[in-house]
């Protein structure tokens, strides 16, 4: 998967389009993500035997399909597509498409 944890990302589909925020969990098995400040969902929870369970309802951060974020370029600062290069100790880099600088 293209995207890790920790990287920025501008959703480009769904209620919350053009919203920007950082991947909190990257799920690669499920080709999903996590993102802090989008896709908020309400759940009615209820009063477990743990106590610091709160009961009531809660909204939290539901996962999307990585196909619906698009990574965002630190040095150019747009939302851009990832390839790859082939460093010289031999292991892969990310590389922003459009102004061909190395993400990681």
């Amino acid at each position: 998967m293209k995207i890790k944890a920790g990287d920025t990302v501008e959703l480009i589909s769904g209620n919350d389009k053009g919203v920007r925020g950082t991947v909190r969990v990257a799920m690669p098995r499920t080709k999903q993500v996590i993102v802090s400040g989008a896709k908020i969902v309400r759940k009615a929870q209820r009063r477990t035997a743990n106590l610091r369970t709160e009961p009531g309802i809660i909204e939290l951060e539901a996962p999307m399909h990585v196909s619906n974020v698009m990574l965002v370029c630190p040095q150019c600062d747009q939302p851009t597509r990832v390839g790859y290069r082939i460093a010289e100790d031999g292991g892969k880099l990310r590389v922003c498409k459009k102004c061909n600088e190395v993400i990681d």
